[in-house]
């Protein structure tokens, strides 16, 4: 929808940095020229080493060339950055602005506690935007009684909270975070007295709502839910209704969103898509029952904590020369249970701060799966016109015509307060439209909506939407503002490297698909903007690999006293040593432009060696398997319950160990094998006669590799808490590494 403002102002400016461009595309040059020679260097000297080296030498050049090229892919994101800014002060008047679908997905209380979930819808709700033209749509996979239950206490507890924020101008709608502030009750009333009679009042029933959900909850536990599971079970859809007025005041006119509960068909024979599947679902049966033009996603944990976001994204989808090819403005992830000390990387500062700015720029930032706008016409593909086929239809869209009708562009929006007739009869076709066998012989999934070929359903989304010539905007807050969105994150070691594994696989998997951002972009997007796709899905694959090779061989040779770099009066020493300073203080500066300590730096540096030794190999494994049918694919939902004892060790700057042994095994057996590598080495130059301008570099590379994972060796010898590596992960990985070291060496002495 492209309408013009009421005032002949822009609604919103971008703006770039260009002294950041200018040392971003410098140090890219120098970096370049850097590589080329360390490539000659190694391609010349190739096949002028002994035979015995040539193996090794082999191995350590091609990690270098799989890094120089995810380095040069990564070049697209700094070659133009930019950053926005919006007026939402200047958007027309409430009643020209679109209506807006939100939809939140939860798979199960388990692992997303209720009340969690409950403050995130409840926080949508309350969006400063007319409610006439709010809807929103909670996703229940597991079809579990407590959310529908929960839900149904939401909307009442909605009729005292939505009123209070409206009335006093409070910016934290979310009523959890609200209620645990300490400081400024975030209210612009002029009457506190009254206000905090309110406040106490809301706080009183907000309590009562919580209380009433947790005996629900405890009850459901001890209750036979029948011959229904979370995987199996019909669909479910019910649209929340007015209840009792009691308790509040007769000349009080509550204005309240649609709010509508809906659990897709699930069957143990029919395979679901994980979340891309309840997202179609949700397209459908929304369309059913608001027809919304505009669809805000939601992760369950993620609560608005700026009710203008929606009047913020309309500033662009009001735009008359962005518009028409604008699919979606992304906004960026901030969490609320971040440490001062970061130790995990938790906030993903990369991401949303760096790469994100980089490819708006470009094309449009990627398709993040929570905090986006998005146009429903791009994620069904067109308008339907008058003189399309009906057969051709219905292979795209499926047999429903009722929901045809909505693709329309004259279609009117149903009203559901028309007629009970008319509402039964909406409720029942989104049943259909629900049910598990909807998609078969369609295009769901492969053209329509979100794409199936990935776990990553988001990534490659937008990613096929861009290819198709649509464009995206990315938003951030300023430094004064507060964030658009706020969520829980990864605060201990399992739960990172787990989710770091799934999103390994998943972007894996669509740089070996037919949608690969190397082939399939190259032809119908910008080249640096493929660039930046190309890296991103192929980061967890081209960083393992490397890494694994830097961490192991030269660490060997270096205990066996064989060189593999130049020595250090070689003019090609400096060549190494300049590319290995270029990267960590090409780093270091991106992390201080940001704002961040170089204690940052220092936990970034470490995650990356961690995850590309763990994680990221388990998620290419998983995608290689997949690929070749070896494996079926999986989803793991990142844990969203609290554990006091692992945030207690994430506060005070220790790392949880308290994870799989696949994880904690192979970061034990790299440092082994390094310390016993730079112990040997160094006994060897001290002693034995070994020049130590030969093995510099193997010192230096082992040395660092120690340094920045201390913690690894803090775990292992150090620590007495619960947190530690515990000791039979030391005896598994002392035995690995001593295989490791002396198959090697009989290799090599051979």
């Amino acid at each position: 929808m492209a309408c013009s403002s009421s005032t002949s102002l822009p609604l919103h400016i971008c703006h770039g940095n260009k002294l950041t461009m200018i040392i971003n595309r410098s140090h890219a040059v120098l970096h370049s020229i850097a590589i080329s020679f360390l490539i000659y260097y190694r391609a010349f000297f190739l096949f002028h080493q002994p035979t015995p080296i040539i193996i090794p030498w082999l191995l350590l050049f091609i990690s270098e060339l799989l890094l120089s090229f995810i380095w040069f892919l990564g070049r697209a994101y700094i070659w133009r950055p930019v950053y926005r800014t919006v007026f939402p002060e200047r958007l027309p008047n409430d009643d020209k602005l679109p209506a807006i679908d939100v939809f939140i997905c939860t798979t199960g209380p388990d692992k997303e506690p209720t009340i969690g979930v409950m403050n995130t819808l409840l926080s949508a709700m309350a969006l400063d935007y007319p409610p006439d033209k709010l809807h929103v749509y909670l996703s229940d996979d597991g079809g579990y009684a407590i959310t529908l239950h929960a839900m149904r206490e939401s909307w009442s507890f909605a009729r005292w909270w939505l009123p209070f924020c409206r009335r006093f101008g409070i910016k934290t709608r979310c009523p959890e975070a609200y209620f645990s502030r300490t400081e400024n009750h975030d209210s612009d009333s002029k009457n506190p007295d009254n206000f905090m009679v309110e406040r106490e009042k809301i706080k009183e029933q907000y309590v009562l709502f919580k209380e009433r959900v947790r005996r629900a909850g405890e009850e459901s536990k001890f209750k036979d839910k029948g011959v229904y599971t979370a995987t199996d079970h019909p669909s479910c859809i019910e649209v929340m209704e007015e209840n009792s007025k009691e308790g509040l005041l007769e000349d009080q006119i509550i204005e309240m969103p649609l709010l509508v509960y809906v659990s897709r068909e699930k069957s143990t024979s029919q395979f679901h898509h994980f979340k891309a599947g309840a997202v179609n679902v949700l397209l459908r049966v929304s369309a059913m029952l608001s027809n919304s033009p505009y669809i805000l996603m939601l992760d369950c944990d993620m609560y608005c904590s700026d009710p203008t976001s929606a009047r913020q994204a309309m500033c662009f989808h009001f735009d008359p020369e962005m518009s028409p090819s604008l699919a979606f403005v992304q906004f960026p992830q901030a969490f609320r249970d971040i440490s001062e000390n970061d130790i995990y990387d938790s906030e993903v500062r990369s991401a949303y701060t760096i790469l994100w700015p980089g490819l708006d720029g470009l094309k449009g930032p990627v398709l993040s799966g929570t905090n986006f706008y998005i146009k429903r016409e791009a994620l069904c593909c067109h308008s339907i016109k008058k003189d399309i086929d009906l057969r051709e239809l219905k292979d795209s869209f499926g047999p429903s015509n009722e929901f045809i009708k909505s693709l329309r562009q004259d279609y009117k929006k149903p009203n559901l307060n028309d007629n009970g007739e008319a509402s039964n009869m909406l409720l029942e076709e989104a049943k259909v439209l629900a049910s598990c066998s909807y998609e078969d012989h369609t295009k769901w999934g492969k053209e329509v909506g979100f794409l199936y070929d990935s776990v990553a359903e988001d990534f490659l989304t937008g990613f096929v939407m861009q290819c198709k010539g649509w464009i995206s905007a990315y938003v951030a807050p300023s430094s004064s503002s507060r964030p658009q969105f706020l969520g829980t994150s990864t605060t201990n070691l399992n739960d990172l490297l787990t989710q770091g594994t799934r999103w390994g696989s998943g972007l894996v998997d669509v740089a070996l698909s037919r949608f690969s951002p190397l082939f399939y972009g190259s032809s119908r997007t910008s080249f640096l903007h493929s660039m930046g796709y190309a890296e991103l899905s192929l980061f967890p694959l081209l960083y393992c690999l490397p890494l694994w090779c830097f961490a192991t061989i030269p660490p060997l040779y270096l205990l066996n006293g064989i060189p593999l770099y130049p020595e250090v009066s070689d003019p090609y020493f400096s060549i190494f040593l300049f590319i290995f300073l270029s990267s960590l203080s090409k780093h270091l500066h991106e992390v201080v432009v940001t704002g961040r300590p170089i204690r940052k730096w220092i936990n970034e540096q470490r995650i990356w060696m961690i995850k590309s030794v763990t994680c990221h190999l388990y998620g290419s494994l998983d995608a290689i398997l997949k690929k070749f049918d070896l494996r079926k694919a999986s989803f793991l939902t990142t844990n969203k319950v609290t554990d006091n004892e692992q945030i207690t060790l994430y506060r005070g700057g220790k790392f949880d160990f308290r994870t799989s042994t696949i994880f904690v095994a192979p970061l034990v057996t790299v440092m082994l094998v390094n310390l016993a590598s730079i112990v040997g080495g160094v006994y060897r130059i001290m002693f034995m006669g070994t020049d130590w301008r030969k093995m510099f570099g193997q010192v230096l590379l082992s040395f660092y590799i120690i340094v920045m994972n201390y913690v690894v060796i803090e775990g292992m010898v150090l620590r007495k808490d619960k947190g530690r590596i515990p000791l039979y992960v030391n005896v598994l990985s002392i035995v690995f590494s001593l295989i490791f070291l002396s198959l090697g060496s009989t290799i090599i002495s051979n």
